[in-house]
Formats: C-alpha cells, structure tokens, sequence
C-alpha cells in the first residue's frame, strides 16, 4: 500500500510536469533552449512510472516471500508473480472493486492486506469460502462436513532447524498441494484473538469450527503448525484481496525453483 501511494504520487508529479511541458512550457522557451532538469527528468520518466503503475494495479505485481507460513508450497526468499486481475479489477491504492472477473476458490494462494494492519501483504491458502463450514480438529481439515482427502508422503527436513516434520499431499477441490504438520503442536496456537464476526466461530481443545460470512474468507498457511492464519485472527474480506499467486519467478538461494509453483 505504502509503494502503491509512492509510485501514484510520482505519476501524478511527472504526469504534471509532462502535460505543462507540452501545453506551455515548451511553447514559452527560446528557440533552440534546453529543458530545465527538473523538466528533462520527469518528461522522460513519466511514461516508465506509467507503464509500471498500470502493470503493477491492473495485471501484475512481484512479491517476496518474508517467512515460512506456506513451506513447502513457498519458500522464504522466493520471489513471486501475483495475478492482480483475476479477481475483478479494482482502483488502484482504494483496491476498490470496479469489475467482477471470479472469485477466490478454495485451493487458491492468495495474497491480502492483513485484516489488522492493512499496511502489510500476508499470504495465505484459501481453505473456506462464503458460506463454508470450515472445520480444523486433531490436525485434519474438514469442509462442509467432508474431510479434505489427504495422503502422506515422505517427512521434510527444515534444514534451517534440522528438524523433520510431517508432510502430506492435501486434495481441495482438486487442487493438490504439500502441507505441513507437526503432532506435538496444537492444532491452534496461540490462542484466538478478537475479530470481526468471531461469533462465527468456536473453539475447544481439538481444533475449531467456523462459518465463513459472506464476503469474507478463511485461508490458512500450508506450514500448518508454524503459520498465524482466519484460526487466530480470523477471516479475510474480499476488499483485501489483491491478487492470486501463480509463478515464482526468483529464489537467490535456490535458482532452480523458477517456475516450479503455478
């Protein structure tokens, strides 16, 4: 959000300069006289900031991943491609919806603006939409009454901790992808903090249940047991999303995970 208003501010300033250039300023030169620098400067970068601005709020914008919540789906470092479109389109920095393309499905990578502090990007795996009755008990997730299908495969090393933890291939509406869980953690810690529409929720010792209200949804970190997601601080508003994850374009760690998520 903070770089979306600086990078606006910047096209508004060159966009200014660039059309007094070309209405008046140009005309009241001496023939043959130089731009001034301050004109020189925004005239040629103005169609630069243009272009990425229009890119980055209508189609697509790189993020980088900051911590673990979605191992081994996304790494820590990787860099990836958000497809800012896919949802409907949206004014830029309100994030206002103007046109309706689809909606976020269950399965679905997600980046938002964190309910709590819309400042900053969080990403997450939408797990529950409106209306779903999501249900998180004894590390297993159940879906309007349906247990998601899940097989285990072999375990995975963080080798940052040198610790093993569980993995299995998770099916959600016939999206697969790897999680994450460790059978000494509880299936919710810490415990819930107070949000909107927590009533729709409730909580006990094996896990919880939750309705999804509309225009709202849950999403959890494949990283089960090492991720803050809808179990803690609750459900995301669909004027939070900002686009769905598709392509890991840069890893400085591990060069070949280009192009490994879609």
């Amino acid at each position: 959000m903070t770089f979306a208003l600086f990078l606006l501010g910047l096209l508004v300033l060159t966009g200014g300069v660039w059309a007094l250039e070309a209405a008046w300023l140009r005309r009241r030169r001496p023939a043959g006289a130089k731009q001034p620098w301050w004109v020189e400067y925004s005239v040629s970068f103005f169609p630069v900031i243009l272009i990425v601005f229009l890119l980055r709020s209508f189609l697509v914008e790189p993020f980088k991943i900051p911590s673990g919540s979605m191992i081994p789906t996304l790494l820590v470092g990787d860099f990836i491609l958000v497809n800012k479109y896919v949802y409907g389109i949206r004014v830029p920095v309100l994030n206002t919806k103007m046109i309706e393309v689809s909606e976020p499905r269950r399965g679905d990578v997600v980046v938002f603006r964190f309910p709590e502090d819309p400042t900053l990007d969080y990403i997450k795996r939408v797990v529950g939409v409106p209306g779903d009755r999501v249900e998180y008990r004894q590390k297993r997730l159940i879906i309007n009454g349906a247990p998601v299908p899940l097989r285990q495969i072999e375990d995975y090393l963080h080798r940052e901790r040198m610790q093993f933890a569980r993995r299995y291939v998770e099916r959600l509406d016939g999206v697969e992808h790897e999680i994450l869980v460790e059978d000494e953690a509880p299936a919710v810690a810490p415990p819930p903090r107070a949000f909107p529409h927590a009533d729709k929720c409730t909580y006990n010792s094996e896990g919880l249940v939750c309705t999804v209200p509309p225009g709202h949804y849950f999403v959890m970190g494949d990283n089960r047991d090492n991720s803050s997601d809808s179990r803690v601080w609750g459900f995301v508003p669909d004027a939070n999303i900002v686009g769905k994850a598709f392509f890991i374009w840069l890893n400085l760690n591990e060069l070949g995970r280009f192009g490994t998520f879609r």
